[in-house]
């Protein structure tokens, strides 16, 4: 058995599973005993967020955020054994992708904060972490990991679906009726809706897209942000807040006559759309034979990002259907935590983790190191 643990860009917490995966695991659906999710208190967030950026004494804030961090990890470790009964000693490793407050490929780096030898030995259990750097040592992206995942566990013969990570960024897996995988980071996914939530309205997210909903979205607005040189970049490709923050959109907001005032609401109903587009043209550009479209993370419940992604699919890929991951047996907000207990199994049998079709690196790599219990 194996433990995925998962901290994304949106800040929201951690989720866990246990998951049965046997070594000859070669597709289909997997058993998961145990799902869990542990909030960040409000002060962790904060401190989070202030390491996007540059700041004072930022090496011991990291370090002392990153030991929370462990700490909280370690608690959704016991809640996941203590809810299957399951004693440590049957869990092989635990895979943990860490927080990502820098992720610059380009520049040769990614930086995930993370404690992973205090989790060992919190946890008492082999700790498998920093699966991005090898890739990225490679020459890769380092981003998206998860491709290869989703091929494993939601590929189909003959037929193309198309996978949706809407974390804080949105990502997108490519699985083509030939087996052929590709996958790249479309843009931003809600990175920008908290943000603007949280400065308006005090709101971690918009529950439901509700706010969102209750705006009508800025054509000149949304065609500026449409601009973003990065959309227009073909794959591989990755990104993250490094690019995409609440300046980015100020300095869209300032080209835009339209948006001199712009109702708050009527942002958040535009980045709702742009989210929902940029996501589209991707698939119309890079899968236009898609036949169906599944969405995982924590966009796939907000009911007004889910009806804006159906309108824009239409547009750019109308045959696709458009669905949740629950449809193929796997809740949206626990298939990055079981990709992350795959990609565990995957170092301690030794075995790939990346696709060099996706991050651009120059060979398969086993991914992670060892933090033994």
């Amino acid at each position: 058995m194996y433990i995925g643990l998962m901290s994304g860009t949106s800040l929201d917490g951690v989720d866990g599973v246990l998951a049965a995966i046997p070594d000859d695991y070669a597709g289909g659906r997997l058993t998961m005993p145990a799902m869990a999710h542990v909030p960040f208190p409000p002060e962790l967030r904060t401190d989070l967020l202030a390491l996007q950026a540059p700041g004072h004494n930022e090496i011991e804030r990291e370090a002392l955020a990153s030991q929370t961090l462990a700490r909280l990890y370690a608690d959704c470790v016991a809640q996941l054994l203590a809810q299957a009964g399951v004693p440590r000693e049957r869990v092989r490793a635990i895979g943990v992708h860490g927080q990502t407050v820098r992720h610059r490929p380009e520049l040769g780096f990614t930086r995930q904060i993370n404690q992973p030898a205090l989790l060992a030995e919190l946890a008492g259990i082999d700790v498998i972490a920093d699966f991005r750097s090898r890739d990225i040592a490679a020459g890769g992206q380092g981003a998206p990991l998860v491709p290869a995942f989703h091929q494993a566990v939601f590929g189909q013969a003959g037929k193309t679906r198309v996978v949706v990570n809407i974390g804080g960024i949105a990502n997108i897996s490519l699985l083509r009726h030939d087996g052929h995988v590709t996958g790249f980071d479309t843009g931003p996914g809600n990175v920008l809706l908290d943000g603007w939530i949280a400065r308006h309205r005090d709101l971690p997210y918009d529950a439901d897209g509700a706010w969102a909903a209750s705006g009508q979205c800025c054509a000149q607005l949304l065609e500026r942000m449409l601009a973003e040189p990065y959309l227009a970049l073909p794959p591989p490709k990755s990104t993250g807040r490094d690019l995409f923050h609440l300046d980015w959109l100020a300095a869209r907001l300032a080209e835009s006559v339209a948006s001199a005032g712009l109702a708050p609401q009527d942002v958040q109903a535009t980045l709702a759309d742009f989210t929902a587009e940029t996501i589209a043209q991707a698939i119309g550009q890079h899968a236009p034979g898609a036949a169906a479209v599944y969405v995982c993370g924590g966009g796939a419940y907000s009911r007004h990002l889910m009806q804006q992604l159906s309108l824009a699919l239409r547009q750019h890929c109308p045959q696709a259907t458009l669905d949740t991951t629950a449809a193929l047996g796997i809740a949206p907000n626990q298939v990055e935590a079981l990709a992350f207990a795959w990609l565990a199994q995957r170092f301690c049998l030794r075995q790939p983790g990346n696709l060099p079709a996706v991050t651009g690196a120059r060979g398969a790599r086993i991914l992670g190191a060892l933090y033994p219990a």
